[in-house]
């Protein structure tokens, strides 16, 4: 990303827009950073935990369009990151996931489309990929969005759209390790919904970094999904909570039992390097070209949690976690 620039992250108070906009501050050198988000609670605090003179705080929903309009004036780089992202509450209120997940990513590509930013990179899931709850196909719909978005930017106007999708981010809001730590320090039980259970595992330091390096590389529609680890559930349990006792609860409403983030149907058009996979768009109405030092991904190939040949084990996860700051 270019140095003097200026970006905007909607949802920016959440635990990625506060590890993207560190970053940002420190070593990409903008112009200016945009924090746009719902909450002006949680807007002070940052402003107070940040102190630059770099920061602007616009107060909107990605659910008014007038207001990212204004909010987008003069941004360069915007990262779409505010979602709807509990599954069990996408499911009791499907209007109001419908409404930010869909509606607010289309305001989101109108907005950019309108006031000329150069790059959006929106943040999916691996909930997206064979969505079986409603979550997952909010973000999927989205995604299909801002891929297609590349066609009406067409060859007149310079805005890019891509998606990032990646698994669980250690330690975000919302996250099961804070709920673990939480109740290992109370010595309580441990609800473990299947002892088989696995999923995809990355930090927050690594996700910023992935969407910094995928800003840098993509021309157009490109779906980027990186190369990281799994992780059994009952593992996590036991690095965060070492002899507490556990019970099984049972997999909740539309949880899977292992996360996918490329299907066999995915294969057309996909194409990996050391790092990433890199899902090139399928009907592209602009020009799209192989990502330099990839190879094309064989027919059939899958991307799970369970048949991943990276893994973390207690030892892993444990150690992993100090690092992050999460554990002692």
């Amino acid at each position: 990303m270019q140095k003097g620039k200026t970006l905007l992250v909607t949802g920016g108070t959440g635990s990625f827009g506060h590890a993207f906009i560190r970053h940002a501050l420190e070593n990409l050198q903008p112009r200016k950073v945009i924090v746009y988000s719902r909450d002006e609670f949680k807007q002070y605090e940052m402003e107070r935990k940040f102190s630059s003179d770099k920061l602007r705080f616009f107060i909107g929903d990605v659910r008014d369009r007038d207001r990212l309009i204004r909010a987008f004036a003069g941004v360069d780089y915007v990262v779409h990151a505010a979602a709807l992202k509990q599954v069990p509450a996408a499911e009791y209120n499907p209007f109001e996931a419908v409404q930010t997940n869909i509606i607010g990513a289309q305001n989101v590509v109108n907005a950019a489309l309108e006031t000329g930013v150069r790059r959006v990179i929106a943040l999916s899931t691996d909930k997206a990929c064979n969505p079986v709850n409603l979550y997952g196909a909010t973000k999927l719909c989205s995604d299909k969005l801002f891929i297609a978005a590349n066609a009406y930017a067409g060859s007149t106007r310079n805005t890019r759209f891509a998606v990032v999708r990646y698994g669980n981010v250690v330690g975000s809001r919302g996250s099961v390790v804070p709920f673990f730590r939480d109740l290992a320090a109370k010595k309580a039980e441990i609800p473990i919904t299947d002892e088989r259970m696995t999923r995809f595992w990355i930090t927050l330091t690594q996700a910023v970094k992935f969407v910094v390096d995928s800003f840098e590389m993509m021309s157009g529609g490109e779906l980027y999904i990186p190369k990281i680890p799994s992780m059994k559930i009952p593992d996590l349990a036991e690095a965060i909570a070492p002899g507490c006792p556990r019970r099984v609860i049972g997999i909740r409403p539309g949880e899977k039992l292992h996360e996918l983030m490329i299907s066999h149907d995915d294969t057309r058009n996909l194409f990996e390097t050391a790092e990433r996979y890199i899902k090139l768009p399928e009907f592209p109405f602009w020009e799209v070209k192989q990502p330099k030092d990839s190879r094309q991904v064989a027919d059939g190939f899958e991307y799970a949690s369970n048949t991943n040949d990276r893994w973390l084990g207690v030892d892993d996860l444990r150690q992993l976690l100090r690092n992050e700051g999460i554990l002692p």
